[in-house]
Order: C-alpha cells, then sequence, then structure tokens
C-alpha cells in the first residue's frame, strides 16, 4: 500500500489509462512477469507438477514462446498505432466503431473471468493464514486491490508489480533450493528419479488430445490480453514494447521449471490426495520454518495483489475508453471518473464469481478458451490485413465467443481437444465468411 501510495493518484485519464506512454523496460518486464509469477501460475503449475511431473512444463513453455513472439512482431505494431489506448481502440481504427465496443464487452468480461481466478486464488491464501470464510477472504483481496488500483491507475499497478515480482522471484527459487538441500533425501539422483517417474505418470494419464488443447490454450490463451496490451501501448517506445515482452519470455521458461520442480519435491514429501491449489502452502507450512512460511504467505498476498491490479486497471480503462466514450463521458475528468468506478464495478463482480472458481488452472483455461477464438483472429488479420472489412470483424469476434461459452456448457457436446480448437476455427471461418461477403455486398473498409 505504501509503494502504491508513492506511486501518486493519477490526475487525468492519459495517466489512469496508460501513463502517458511513458513506462521505461524495468517497468514493463517487471509488471509482465509479476502477473504470470503470481499464484495462478505459481500455485498452479507447483500444483501440476505434484501430479503431472514436467509434462506440464513442456506445456507452460507455449506461453513463453507466445510472449516471445508477440514482443517480436505484435507489440511493436500495436505501439505503432496512434491515439490508441487499448485493444479496442486497435479494432476500432481498423474495423470501425461497432466493432470496437463488441471488443469492449468481450476484453471487460474476460477482464472480469481473469480477476475472478485471481481474486479465488488470493482467497485460498487468506483462508490458510487467518482461517476466514472463503466469503470474506475475497472481499478483503477485492478491496485492498481496488481501493488503490482506482485511484493511481496504470502508474501505482505497475509500480506495485515490479516491486512485488522482486520479491516474489527472490523467495521461491530459494524454498526450492532450500528443499533440495535439507529436506528432500537422496540428492540429485532421487530427485531424477521422482522426476521421471512424476512425469511418466502425467503422460499415462492425460491423452494426447489433451496435451494439444492444453498447448493451444498456453500458447493463445493470453496473448495479448487487455493488461499485456495496456502495457505494449504504455511504453515509452517500439523498442521497449518488444524487449519487454521477449525477456519476460525468456524469465517464464526458467520460473515454470521452478515451480515443476518444487511440485517434485512435494510429491515425495506430502500425500497423494494433497488439493492440486494447497500444494505450494502446504509443502511449505510443513518443511520450512515458521517464519519462512510467514513470508511465503505475506509475498503470495503482495503478488495476488500484483496481477489482481493489472486487470482492474485493464478491464476499467477497457469499459471507459471502447463502450462508455463511444457515447458519453467524452471529457477527461468524466472518463477519470467512470475509470474509477468501473475499477469497483469489476472487483465486486470477480469477487462474487470467485466463489465458482473451481481450481486456479481450470479458471485460466476457461478464460484462454473464451479470449482466444473471440478477439485474436480479428485482432492479428486486422493488423496485418491492408484493407480489413468490419463485417469480417464482427463476425469474427461474435462466433468465436459464442462457440467458445457454448462449449464450455454441459450440456453441449464436448470435443475432444477442449474448447479453444473448434471455437477457433468456427472464428477463422466466420472471419473469412464476413470478409468476402462484405467483398460482394459492400466496400473495404478503408
Amino acid at each position: 500500500m505504501f509503494v502504491a501510495f508513492r506511486a501518486r493518484t493519477a490526475r487525468e485519464y492519459a495517466d489512469f489509462s496508460i501513463a502517458r506512454r511513458t513506462l521505461p523496460l524495468a517497468l514493463i518486464f517487471g509488471s509482465l512477469c509479476a502477473t504470470y509469477v503470481g499464484p495462478a501460475f505459481s500455485i498452479g503449475f507447483v500444483g501440476r507438477g505434484f501430479h503431472s511431473g514436467f509434462l506440464f512444463l513442456l506445456i507452460g513453455l507455449a506461453y513463453s514462446l507466445q510472449n516471445i513472439v508477440v514482443g517480436l512482431w505484435v507489440a511493436p505494431k500495436l505501439r505503432e498505432l496512434k491515439d490508441c489506448y487499448t485493444l479496442g481502440d486497435a479494432i476500432g481504427q481498423k474495423y470501425g466503431p461497432r466493432c470496437q465496443v463488441l471488443a469492449g464487452l468481450i476484453s471487460v468480461l474476460l477482464c472480469t473471468l481473469f480477476s475472478a481466478v485471481m481474486i479465488s486464488a488470493g482467497g485460498v491464501v487468506l483462508n490458510d493464514i487467518f482461517g476466514l470464510p472463503p466469503r470474506l477472504s475475497v472481499t478483503v483481496v477485492a478491496i485492498v486491490t481496488a481501493s488503490y488500483t482506482a485511484f493511481g491507475g496504470l502508474r501505482a499497478s505497475v509500480i506495485t508489480d515490479a516491486y512485488h515480482f522482486a520479491l516474489f522471484a527472490l523467495l521461491l527459487p530459494g524454498i526450492l533450493l532450500f528443499e533440495l538441500l535439507f529436506r528432500f533425501d537422496g540428492g540429485a539422483t532421487a530427485f531424477y528419479q521422482q522426476a521421471m517417474a512424476t512425469t511418466a505418470s502425467g503422460f499415462q494419464t492425460t491423452s494426447p488430445l489433451e496435451i494439444v488443447s492444453f498447448v493451444m490454450a498456453f500458447l493463445l490463451g493470453e496473448t495479448l490480453i487487455p493488461p499485456y496490451a495496456n502495457l505494449a501501448l504504455a511504453s515509452k517506445t517500439t523498442a521497449v514494447s518488444r524487449n519487454g515482452f521477449v525477456f519476460a519470455g525468456l524469465f517464464s521458461m526458467l520460473w515454470f521449471a521452478v515451480m515443476i520442480a518444487l511440485g517434485v519435491v512435494a510429491k515425495a514429501v506430502l500425500p497423494g490426495s494433497t488439493g492440486e491449489d494447497y500444494v505450494l502452502l502446504t509443502l511449505v507450512k510443513f518443511t520450512m520454518p515458521h517464519a519462512a512460511y510467514a513470508l511465503l504467505l505475506v509475498a503470495l498476498v503482495s503478488i495476488v495483489v500484483s496481477s489482481l491490479d493489472s486487470l482492474l486497471n485493464a478491464g476499467a480503462v477497457v469499459f471507459t475508453q471502447d463502450i462508455i466514450r463511444r457515447f458519453a463521458a467524452r471529457q477527461d475528468s468524466a472518463a477519470l471518473k467512470a475509470g474509477r468506478y468501473s475499477t469497483v464495478a469489476i472487483a465486486a463482480v470477480g469477487a462474487g464469481m470467485a466463489l465458482f472458481v473451481p481450481s486456479v488452472i481450470k479458471g485460466l483455461l476457461i478464460c484462454y478458451s473464451i479470449w482466444a477464438p473471440a478477439i485474436l483472429p480479428a485482432l492479428f488479420l486486422g493488423l496485418w490485413i491492408r484493407h480489413p472489412r468490419p463485417l469480417a470483424g464482427l463476425l469474427s469476434m461474435a462466433v468465436g465467443t459464442v462457440v467458445a461459452i457454448l462449449l464450455q456448457l454441459e450440456t453441449f457436446v464436448k470435443t475432444g481437444v477442449g474448447a479453444i480448437l473448434p471455437a477457433l476455427i468456427c472464428s477463422l471461418l466466420a472471419y473469412a465468411l464476413g470478409h468476402y461477403a462484405h467483398g460482394l455486398f459492400g466496400r473495404p473498409n478503408r
């Protein structure tokens, strides 16, 4: 809270939304890393390492590759756009205002769903610290994060992210080193044998189609989600935007390896019935000094806040820029006020939805399955096609969103590769149909 206070209150909408496009490389890198070293990927990957060994490291590397590819080819192109505050602005410049509003609605929905997953993870930590009931735990997480995000905007979010990232990135590798040196019997040979056995078990219990689905989800599911897009737009230069994503992608490879290794260590220490989201907390609680466990809990709460504040700020900026400012609140002061109220509203809705999140990884996979088909085809093709056509963008986003949501419902037939692939195919087909139909019955959007 002190760090956020020192970041100062945003006085203008440009400060609140994109920090006046002045963020340096260190803050872009730190904020990107803080979003994924947080409880979602830390608690979730340790739990997956516990159950399936290094299988999930191979899946996580798809996420790392995505960050590098975005940094090299997509983020700089996005940063070059003028008067652009959100992905919706970018889509609006390519396809027109109706597409911008639809992109805004989808982005707000996904920011709220992602926020629910983060708040749920924070509730797990608070429940472990104080024994608070779930409703109170998620309420505390949402209130604390929304309080400074609503006033400080993107700059407060990014500065606290970088601070918490530094703390967390030092603490968890230190825990792994302690466990390997003092708690894991048999040394490197025993660790290797445990890792191979757990990984083999993971491959036996996970079908090839499930692995393909996971890889596609991690490759595409978080590609330029609103918090990442905001960072690309807020960077000082295109070079900063590019390097921030590339360096974050490289760091994520090391981070995922550390998290999976902690899960493998836990496999030799904890009962096999330990819940996926509780493996990390239980391992540290029963194997490390009490002071280290207390420090981990404090760090986890902090990093929950860092992951959540980026989502709340991005969702508020999207709602204000892509929806409210299309019809009202055109003055700077009105837009700033709308952004602050939107932050609180998204936090409140996310806290209510957090009570129904099945687990961290499952919650993320649901979000990934909707985001990729809903936005990515229209966004990427719009950036690279010289004259993208509005009907193509509308159909792609609408069909991708509807199909992805329907495939999450148990009343509809499940495919063997999850929701993301069939929904993505439908989205691409809808884009092609809209592109050629617009060419037959209308004029290209110039």
